[in-house]
């Protein structure tokens, strides 16, 4: 027995299989370097593979105050139900929005109070319906607009999930894809159940 272990130690710094009890085994030297190959990739894997979205519930205007926020809204920013009624009574801006005359597509924004409000236009009318494209558009559109700022984080609820009828399990994808070589992280509100509900009866056609 030392003699078959003498022989597989020698085998091992050698780099070489050698048999023990009619199998072949392989030597520590090829272990240990597969071991070291998956620890170096493990410390270059790319951080943009993290996920960059966090989930709370609660009122989104409860987010600190340094944070960018964004919702959807129609060309013709009318904003005339659900939580972009919201918007149009604390930030006004109607007229502002308009005369930056952008497109289905496209983000209008609004500064105040030191941080940025994006108006992302995902449809033409109020009563139209928008798509998952004209959603990434503007969102890519809103994500150059934040690089060229230094914008690095924004609150936003669940864009296009609520009177827009878009899937979550979808959009989320989008904002993954497109925020996912940023530095940009992305907190997504949700009110309770009963709350959302009630606001978005309340609001409805205003």
């Amino acid at each position: 027995m030392p003699v078959v272990l003498r022989c597989f130690s020698v085998c091992s710094r050698l780099g070489t299989p050698c048999k023990l009890n009619g199998q072949v085994r392989q030597p520590l030297l090829s272990m240990s370097s597969k071991l070291e190959k998956t620890v170096i990739s493990g410390k270059i894997k790319p951080a943009e593979d993290s996920r960059r979205l966090n989930y709370v519930t609660g009122n989104l205007f409860s987010c600190s105050e340094d944070e960018a926020l964004a919702h959807c809204i129609s060309e013709d920013c009318r904003m005339g139900a659900g939580i972009a009624v919201l918007f149009k009574q604390r930030f006004k801006g109607v007229e502002e929005l308009k005369a930056q005359k952008k497109l289905t597509g496209q983000c209008a924004v609004l500064k105040r109070d030191g941080r940025f409000v994006y108006y992302l236009i995902t449809k033409k009318k109020a009563c139209q319906k928008p798509t998952y494209d004209s959603l990434r558009r503007s969102l890519e559109d809103m994500k150059s607009h934040c690089e060229l700022n230094g914008v690095t984080r924004i609150s936003m609820p669940r864009i296009g999930c609520g009177l827009d009828r878009l899937v979550w399990d979808k959009v989320s994808v989008i904002l993954e894809q497109v925020f996912k070589h940023t530095n940009i992280s992305i907190t997504v509100y949700s009110l309770p159940v009963r709350a959302e509900t009630t606001v978005m009866k309340e609001n409805w056609r205003r």
